[in-house]
């Protein structure tokens, strides 16, 4: 491998959240404590504070705080496996933009994330597929080689949870809790792995 391709490629991250203590994350991150109104206490972590959110009258906050706490490249392929999960409640034309978002996953290239971020822009409408492509181009680094700085910190998070979100929508009411069950299944992993 050349110089210039491993440049060219996002290394993966060897943690998989921002921030252990889930009370920094609330302090660092704008619009987490506007879409999560649960609040983590003293000492708490982030699986313990995920485990109180999933049984919570709103368990769709743990959806918006994994979106929140895993660093991003993370949180775009969690924000993948959950679209991938409920791949039956996707329509034909976001398929596309998934594979674009897989091949991205397994070769992080500045450029392929570009090219997501330029289609995601430009799509007719945005479906959970595309809302994914919008993260995955917030992500890591600046949105576009032209855009002088890299998108704000809470961009990205926000993306994927309206992705993860939307297409949940999308899910007839009798199954939704069920596919929420495993969505956030997946979220504890993350915060294992710390």
């Amino acid at each position: 491998m050349s110089t210039s391709d491993k440049d060219d490629t996002t290394e993966r991250p060897r943690r998989t959240l921002r921030e252990e203590d889930p009370q920094v994350l609330f302090a660092q991150l704008e619009g987490l404590a506007e879409l999560v109104k649960l609040r983590p206490r003293e000492g708490e972590d982030g699986l313990r504070f995920l485990a109180r959110l999933r049984a919570s009258t709103t368990p769709e906050e743990a959806v918006t705080f994994t979106a929140f706490a895993a660093l991003p490249t993370n949180a775009a392929g969690w924000g993948y496996e959950c679209l991938r999960l409920m791949a039956d409640h996707l329509h034909p034309q976001e398929r596309p933009m998934m594979q674009q978002i897989a091949a991205w996953l397994t070769n992080p290239t500045i450029r392929l994330r570009h090219d997501i971020m330029k289609e995601a822009l430009w799509a007719p409408a945005r479906g959970p597929s595309v809302l994914l492509g919008l993260a995955v181009g917030w992500s890591t680094g600046r949105p576009a080689p032209n855009d002088p700085e890299p998108a704000p910190a809470h961009k990205a998070p926000v993306a994927i949870n309206s992705a993860v979100l939307s297409c949940l929508a999308r899910v007839p009411l009798s199954q939704r809790s069920v596919y929420l069950a495993r969505i956030l299944d997946m979220a504890e992993s993350l915060f294992r792995a710390y």
